[in-house]
């Protein structure tokens, strides 16, 4: 009895590790294996505050603290590696809004997408590799 009790406890602890590892709902591990490469060079800004809670394109609220994007052509629910090319950091975002509206940019991403990638945080545009993950 006091075996299964302790191989019970170990499994529970295995389980909620498993978890705590996975802290973001996109599985990026698993995505980043097979991509396509969408475009080099492309210039990426982010979503003021004043956007957040409203409604996207897709319907969902906006979140600036999620790892979202907006982007005229792919369809919503596309998951995309966005790779900062000066710095080669990346993030992993799903497409949840249209846009940018601004000439010259191809992306538009939350702020915290956008600060995991870059290099100076006062920045409000940097240039990126955009990748399609399947």
């Amino acid at each position: 009895m006091k075996k299964i009790v302790i191989f019970i406890a170990l499994l529970f602890f295995t389980i909620i590790k498993a978890q705590q590892k996975n802290c973001s709902p996109i599985d990026s591990c698993a995505l980043i294996k097979e991509s396509i490469l969408y475009k080099k060079n492309a210039h990426a800004s982010y979503y003021h505050d004043k956007f957040n809670g409203r409604k996207t394109a897709s319907g969902k609220r906006f979140n600036n603290n999620k790892l979202t994007a907006a982007h005229k052509k792919f369809p919503f629910g596309t998951i995309l590696k966005i790779t900062n090319e000066i710095n080669k950091k990346f993030t992993i975002v799903e497409v949840t809004d249209r846009g940018p509206f601004v000439k010259g940019r191809e992306i538009d991403l939350s702020k915290r997408a956008f600060m995991e990638i870059a290099s100076n945080k006062k920045s409000g545009l940097v240039y990126v590799t955009i990748e399609i993950l399947k």
